[in-house]
């Protein structure tokens, strides 16, 4: 709470800026109300300090939906926005999936179309991340905390060293990127959003239009440049920077991303025959979980059914492990196929045949197939139960299951469904939807199930507090 208090004072400089006197004030506020909140909650004493890794998911969850919280307050106040639409929007945000309620964004004021692409990069280090580096002492709290978020990576054998590295080669690659958008042409204010959007694979943009509003094909290849960049891993960043650029190319996440992207654009170019520009933006795009646009949703419908599939597919692959991405994550793909093709080869093996699997020359235990293969599961539960709601509301089938995958995947293309006229109980799912895709679902359920014992408890309680006054009045 303090940390989301002290890093959402930063659109205030904007606010500045650009003489918005009364989104100074509301963000000040809010700010400071969070802010003292976490300073008063700090100074409760507690028990035990042991912390379990449920607990960690609880922290994180919470985490995610009070700094989401805070951003609907301040749309609240200063559009008069309501709460659900803006806990839609800023999770949007927060989570880099860049879905919007809102046709006409460019109305907003300047401060609030910078805290969108702001919030989605700070939530592409996520939140609990940011506060493992700025504020929490190295231990087996921030070892939990940092698995919390579905990082396992690290960059450095010290935890906190990681995350500092990884902020660091994070900033690095902000600059430069807002460096390249500098020198094709664009507005100071325009290259810092889009890449804070970009780079974070958020999608989030001040343009009705997306990236297709400047028409220039410089920025298309900057930013297709710097989602590819946003869906490698940390870890290989850092390796690339120690080995001389060497290790990008011994990556199976990288090299995969590659091909896919490749043969994906080869496929659809021959479906649709459209512009190639397009084709591989939007393909990178997808792949990236980023959900940055050159074309407009229904340029997108006219590619056809067959296009929108492979489209949804790589929506659902997504980038690498240990990056910003969203969706399921190439690594895990490869490891239940190489799982699926270990079991064949024991079945055709003769008996008592030892198969080994390995990725890159490194054995991969059974545990963890069975750890990718339960993720996808329940991922494609998550999807599926999602889809069904949709079209009980009268959507159509393909395009729904096209939203949902678009919201649980983090990316942000959208087939026009997403509005503010869906009804609420459709926005609250898309909400559950794009945290659950953020933190890779257990920590949702963990936090679901915490409140449900603690429903559970109370109730107990009050049984006993109902029978000892039974007791006392007999």
């Amino acid at each position: 709470m303090q940390l989301i208090g002290i890093a959402l004072l930063v659109p205030i400089i904007i606010a500045i800026i650009y003489k918005e006197t009364h989104e100074i004030l509301v963000f000040f506020t809010t700010c400071i109300i969070s802010i003292i909140i976490g300073i008063a909650l700090s100074k409760i004493s507690v028990k035990s300090s042991n912390i379990r890794l449920k607990h960690a998911m609880i922290i994180s969850t919470l985490a995610w939906i009070w700094a989401s919280f805070i951003g609907a307050i301040i749309m609240k106040i200063t559009l008069q926005m309501p709460i659900l639409d803006g806990m839609f929007e800023n999770m949007s945000s927060w989570t880099g999936t860049g879905l919007c309620l809102f046709t006409n964004i460019e109305i907003y004021p300047k401060s609030l179309l910078f805290l969108k692409s702001y919030e989605g990069w700070l939530g592409g280090l996520g939140i609990v991340i940011l506060s493992i580096g700025v504020l929490i002492q190295p231990g087996t709290a921030a070892a939990k905390l940092y698995k919390s978020e579905a990082r396992e990576e690290r960059i450095k054998p010290s935890l906190v060293n990681t995350m500092q590295k990884t902020i660091e080669i994070y900033v690095i690659y902000t600059i430069i990127g807002i460096i390249l958008y500098l020198l094709a042409g664009m507005p100071l204010f325009d290259a810092i959003n889009l890449c804070f959007a970009t780079i974070c694979t958020g999608g989030m943009s001040i343009k009705n239009a997306n990236v297709g509003y400047y028409n220039n094909n410089v920025i298309n290849i900057i930013t297709i440049i710097i989602m590819i960049l946003g869906a490698i891993s940390f870890q290989v960043h850092y390796k690339v920077y120690k080995s001389k650029g060497k290790a990008i190319l011994e990556d199976i996440q990288f090299k995969t991303i590659i091909l896919i992207i490749v043969v994906t654009s080869i496929i659809i170019y021959f479906l649709t025959k459209t512009v190639p520009m397009h084709i591989i933006f939007t393909v990178v795009s997808a792949v990236t979980s980023t959900g940055a646009t050159i074309i407009t949703s229904n340029n997108l419908l006219n590619w056809g059914d067959t296009s929108l599939i492979f489209i949804m597919t790589l929506m659902l692959i997504g980038g690498s492990s240990g990056s910003t991405v969203g969706g399921l994550k190439v690594i895990r793909i490869i490891t239940v196929l190489k799982g699926i093709q270990k079991n064949i080869r024991e079945i055709l093996s003769p008996e008592g045949s030892i198969i080994k699997l390995k990725i890159e020359n490194t054995e991969i235990s059974t545990e963890a197939v069975k750890e990718a293969g339960s993720y996808i599961f329940m991922f494609l539960v998550l999807i599926f139960i999602s889809w069904i709601i949709l079209i009980l509301h009268g959507y159509n089938g393909l395009y729904s299951l096209f939203e949902v995958v678009s919201a649980a995947t983090n990316n942000g293309f959208s087939t026009g469904i997403t509005s503010v006229t869906m009804a609420p109980s459709i926005k609250v799912i898309m909400i559950l939807d794009m945290l659950m895709g953020k933190l890779e679902i257990l920590p949702v359920l963990v936090t679901i199930g915490g409140f449900i014992e603690l429903f559970k408890l109370t109730k107990t309680q009050k049984n006993k507090i109902k029978s000892k006054l039974n007791i006392e009045e007999v």
